[in-house]
């Protein structure tokens, strides 16, 4: 070999004798470094996490006590990486659904199982309030009629809720769809009504602690494989003690159209605001028209104000949808929208419980009162007393309305 060619080479392998050693340590300090920010993380996570959850223990501890000595169900707590995993990092294509307080995402667990993802806002405090709600309240409920939680994630700033997945959506997806609204037959439509009934009935009876639920509406309906109801988003309930039998707030939660009158107005809820709710469900399901979006011709109104036009003047069959002529008997139709009608009466003591509800459905020979005219309301502008706009639904935190008249 040349001189040079020498030179060059032992050149070189001083640089990679130096080099390597080098890098070598380089990657060693920073992969520590690395490593040791991300257990300090984790362990701010985890101490995060333990904190809420010792939190909403405590605060379900309270509730327990009305629980003579039964044990309590531990929600089981699912890891933030497992969620993304199942949802493809809550790819948009998951995506099945929204709400004011965040995302519903469509995911499937390693062991196969499909689940439903609530995804809260994290920068709303209403959502914080969702999942307190939720974790306390529907972790201690079970019964076939309403949704099955089947755990959360409480990890950093996300606060996500797990429930069991179920295939045909939500009930307003099938009523106010002009397609699949055909599929669902009188008999079909009774199931419904009834499932819905007997979910109330649970949380307002039967259940360890009674709930009210506030935001009951069709869209908080959801359907699984057989068409069986299940009331679903528990984020606004209420828990009342044994011996109180209304409350009110200042802030007003839910979703106008469903909501009663006195709760609408005055901020006062109780089981009577659920049956008003419950009752203007009944009659979309039997008319097949959502109550917000129903429009006349020549002045603002809604489908209870159209409804009750309709009964007093001895035309009530007009009310049902006209695809269910073939299904039903005259008699069975007159009186569901009949008890549709007592559910939505003005006064909230002239609404039935919904165990006399249950009773009027399942019972033919029961005999059911003359509804009065019921609550409905006109939207009056401060601009215009003749308008025909009407705001579309949707759920609302705060509920600000200029001026609403009972008519």
């Amino acid at each position: 070999m040349k001189k040079e060619q020498w030179i060059i080479m032992g050149v070189t392998i001083d640089i990679v004798v130096v080099l390597v050693p080098i890098s070598v340590l380089c990657y060693l300090w920073r992969t520590r470094c690395f490593r040791g920010n991300n257990a300090i993380s984790e362990e701010e996570r985890t101490q995060s996490t333990q904190s809420v959850m010792c939190q909403l223990k405590t605060e379900a501890a309270i509730i327990d006590k009305t629980n003579n000595g039964k044990e309590d169900y531990e929600l089981p707590l699912f890891t933030l990486s497992s969620i993304q995993i199942a949802t493809s990092y809550f790819s948009f294509a998951n995506k099945i659904g929204e709400g004011g307080f965040g995302h519903v995402y469509k995911g499937q667990l390693v062991n196969g199982q499909e689940i439903a993802v609530k995804r809260l806002s994290r920068s709303s405090q209403q959502g914080s309030e969702e999942f307190r709600n939720e974790v306390i309240l529907i972790s201690r409920l079970q019964h076939r009629n309403l949704v099955r939680i089947l755990g959360c994630c409480a990890q950093g700033d996300e606060r996500i809720l797990i429930y069991e997945y179920l295939p045909n959506k939500s009930l307003d997806s099938f009523l106010f769809d002009e397609t699949k609204r055909a599929l669902l037959d009188w008999k079909m439509r009774v199931h419904i009504i009834e499932g819905i009934a007997q979910g109330l009935q649970y949380l307002h009876k039967y259940s360890r602690v009674r709930i009210i639920h506030r935001d009951l509406k069709a869209s908080n309906i959801l359907l699984d494989n057989d068409m069986n109801p299940k009331i679903s988003d528990f984020g606004t309930a209420r828990i009342f003690g044994d011996n109180e039998s209304r409350a009110s707030t200042k802030r007003i939660v839910g979703t106008y159209g469903y909501m009663s009158p006195e709760y609408a107005l005055y901020g006062r809820f109780s089981m009577k605001s659920d049956i008003f709710s419950f009752g203007v469900m009944m009659l979309e399901i039997i008319s097949g028209k959502r109550n917000t979006d129903f429009y006349m011709p020549d002045h603002a109104s809604n489908l209870l104000g159209y409804a009750w036009d309709l009964w007093k003047d001895g035309r009530g069959l007009e009310i049902m949808d006209h695809s269910l002529v073939e299904t039903c008997s005259t008699s069975d139709i007159m009186r569901y929208i009949q008890i549709g009608f007592l559910c939505v009466q003005e006064s909230a003591v002239d609404r039935p419980t919904i165990s006399a509800v249950l009773s009027m459905l399942s019972n033919e020979m029961v005999d059911i009162p003359a509804p009065k005219q019921p609550a409905f309301f006109a939207i009056v502008s401060l601009n215009d007393a003749y308008t025909h706009e009407i705001a579309n639904p949707c759920s609302v935190n705060d509920v600000t309305i200029s001026e609403v008249v009972s008519r």
